[in-house]
């Protein structure tokens, strides 16, 4: 199914406020500046991914086997709109560094 460029461009806008706003309540809840980052690539395997999570520990050939076929196969505004929600997180990461080194102290 072809995406328009409509579709595209808001679908990354929106990958991009959804992972920065939750990277960056998440950084400031947890106080560690890169949590998001670290815990995107997790969210974006399942985004990705048709198996089970314990799959992952018991067939775990077939599962990462799945895994790699389907991140392959990719299109390649799926690759743009993954990135730009990976985008979103660093960007949260920076914010608050900058917001701290500032004086900030939030929570």
């Amino acid at each position: 199914m072809q995406m328009s460029i409509v579709v595209l461009i808001i679908s990354i806008v929106l990958f991009f406020v959804l992972f920065f706003g939750i990277g960056f309540i998440l950084n400031m809840l947890l106080r560690m500046s890169w949590v998001m980052a670290i815990i995107y690539p997790i969210i974006a395997i399942f985004i990705v991914d048709k198996v089970d999570f314990a799959e992952y520990f018991t067939n775990s050939k077939y599962a990462f086997q799945d895994l790699w076929s389907r991140i392959s196969t990719l299109a390649t505004a799926d690759i743009l709109i993954l990135i730009s929600g990976l985008a979103g997180a660093i960007a949260a990461g920076f914010t608050i560094k900058l917001l701290r080194k500032n004086g900030y102290q939030m929570f």
